[in-house]
């Protein structure tokens, strides 16, 4: 089959990439949608590309939670969770939550913290020590806890600790969890996990506080049915919001009106803790699907990297603004710390894994005294830079801890998981784009080998040249704050749903101007409609500033992310340039 032939004409842009634009049946349901639904051609070009009839346009650019929100008892054991953890609520038996040490499992543990205190009611908070426990469950953390408490709750964690269970005797065990299920399920009174093996799949793009959300829909029903009045659970989706973005869930059905609807409950900066976060990150405009996965996020995440566990869900749940203020300060110093370790592992992860080959079905890499803190980070930067799955693994003593990311549609939980019935590794677990593993150091070649013929059996690495997906052109006429409002509706965007990008064809670029070591802003017009301001971060980082800068008064085709630019209180519309390639002459 011939492949189409390169947007524009581009087949090597500036940065090497392929421009590739919407096939013909896109096209033509971009342009039935502009005819029946009056909308702007990049709004429909967006609805096109994810295959929204006409007469669904209204109600996907206008989410509502309550079309969306699935029913919790679809889900196993759902029913059965909500009933027992009622009862204890009720009875006021001593509850202990156990958390990972993420972003997802911090805001988790503070949706069952909040809710509770809603109710008069608390709960002991157990967050484990990255180092010196390890991911999920323990025995003798879950023993402990068991001799204090009748319930333990573990958030997204616990699918596959059977052995810690059944360590935690004289307490039942709920199990919230979206990580992928083994072949036989923990000794746990109820696992909620729609990533069960007996489960459908169709929940399986939630995270963990998605489900932990739908254990409070399911309760509050329960309450009611029950005559008593429950907590407000629309206040609580910020938290959801931000867990379903930082753990790089897919926003697809439920998880786009989650996001939606809790950026709105963000923006009335209400939370003490997320307030406090915010105002030390600088964070002075509303709060966009970018500022939960890499402003907020990475501060909440902060701690649980770098030795203070439980910091970040401590802050999300906490209503004293003083106290709130202190851990949004260490949080930001642990971050800064953060940043300096990750830059000095990222740069060795780099260098060994260009030495391997950046050319194969996964990039890893494996070092002495990385710190397991920052290795799924890292892993995340080597993933971006290949645009293939990496791992990055943490050697200390006779083994290694490792972190792995993944792109779209290569599942790489899966892959980990196989590897770990195949006894290849000591333990291993996860979801699509994201994993987690422990291996004997004698083993990591042949077990990262073996995971590179799994993930090259997905058809990771064989895109061959590097390509950037654009979702048609637009004039510089046609770029207003009104219709990049009507395109964000279309959002959010992230994983599984990438931000529209757009050329703007043979424009004529003006007075560029550097910022700073690595940034670029310029102006560029069409010569019959206003300039348009544009901004290229780290561009000289790679061939795209001194290509720029030369350009300067002459026609380019420039693309990338069309947004609103807020600075000094006007709003101005701005092209975030991510490539540019000369005009096919």
């Amino acid at each position: 089959m011939t492949e189409a032939a390169a947007f524009l004409g581009v087949e090597t842009s500036v940065l090497g990439q392929r421009w590739v634009g919407p096939d013909p049946a896109q096209e033509r349901a971009r342009d039935a949608l502009v005819q029946a639904t009056r909308l702007p051609h990049a709004v429909c070009a967006v609805l096109a590309r994810v295959g929204v009839p006409a007469e669904e346009a209204q109600r996907f650019l206008a989410p509502a939670l309550r079309d969306l929100l699935p029913d919790p008892r679809s889900l196993h054991d759902m029913e059965r969770a909500a009933t027992r953890f009622l009862h204890a609520v009720r009875s006021r038996e001593r509850i202990a939550v156990f958390a990972d040490y993420d972003v997802d499992g911090g805001a988790s543990a503070a949706l069952l913290l909040v809710w509770l205190r809603a109710l008069g009611a608390q709960a002991t908070l157990y967050i484990p020590d990255r180092i010196a426990e390890g991911y999920g469950p323990n025995a003798p953390a879950m023993a402990a806890l068991a001799r204090d408490h009748t319930l333990i709750v573990c958030v997204d964690c616990g699918t596959l600790s059977h052995g810690p269970i059944d360590a935690a005797t004289g307490a039942d065990v709920i199990v919230l969890d979206h990580h992928l299920g083994g072949e036989t399920l923990p000794p746990a009174y109820a696992v909620v996990n729609p990533n069960r093996q007996d489960e459908s799949g169709e929940l399986g793009h939630l995270c963990a506080a998605g489900v932990v959300f739908l254990l409070l829909v399911e309760a509050n029903r329960q309450m009611r049915l029950a005559g008593e009045t429950p907590p407000d659970l629309m206040a609580l989706l910020d938290l959801v919001a931000l867990a379903t973005v930082a753990d790089v869930a897919p926003l697809i059905g439920v998880n786009r009106a989650f996001v939606r609807q809790g950026l709105r409950v963000m923006a009335r900066r209400e939370r003490v803790g997320l307030r406090a976060l915010a105002d030390m990150a600088r964070l002075d405009t509303a709060p966009a699907a970018y500022h939960l996965g890499f402003v907020l996020g990475p501060r909440v995440n902060a701690g649980g990297r770098l030795g203070a566990a439980d910091l970040g869900a401590r802050l999300l749940a906490c209503e004293d603004p003083a106290e709130a203020l202190a851990m949004a300060e260490r949080l930001e110093q642990l971050n800064a710390e953060r940043r300096e370790v990750e830059a000095t592992v990222r740069a060795a992860a780099l260098a060994q894994a260009e030495g391997r080959g950046l050319d194969r079905p996964l990039v890893w890499a494996a070092g002495e005294g990385w710190h397991p803190g920052v290795i799924g980070i890292v892993a995340a930067r080597l993933k971006e830079a290949t645009d293939r799955p990496a791992v990055v693994i943490a050697l200390d003593g006779a083994e290694g801890k490792g972190s792995g990311r993944s792109v779209s549609g290569v599942d790489l939980g899966a892959a980990v998981h196989r590897l770990e019935r195949d006894g290849l590794l000591l333990k291993g677990g996860g979801h699509r784009m994201a994993a987690g593993l422990t291996v004997e150091r004698a083993r990591i070649e042949d077990a990262m080998a073996r995971l590179a013929e799994l993930l090259g059996q997905q058809g990771a690495g064989q895109s061959g040249l590097s390509r950037i997906r654009l979702d048609g052109v637009l004039m510089p006429g046609a770029l207003t704050v009104e219709m990049i409002e009507q395109l964000e509706a279309a959002g959010p965007f992230g994983a599984a749903a990438p931000a529209p990008r757009f050329a703007f064809p043979g424009v004529t670029v003006r007075s560029v101007r550097r910022m700073g070591e690595n940034h670029l802003r310029l102006r560029f017009d069409d010569g019959q409609a206003s300039p348009v301001d544009a901004v290229a971060f780290r561009a000289f980082e790679s061939g795209l500033g001194p290509r720029l800068v030369a350009a300067e008064g002459r026609r380019m085709h420039l693309a990338g992310r069309v947004e609103i630019n807020s600075w000094g209180g006007r709003q101005r519309p701005q092209l975030r340039i991510e490539d540019a390639a000369d005009p096919v002459v």
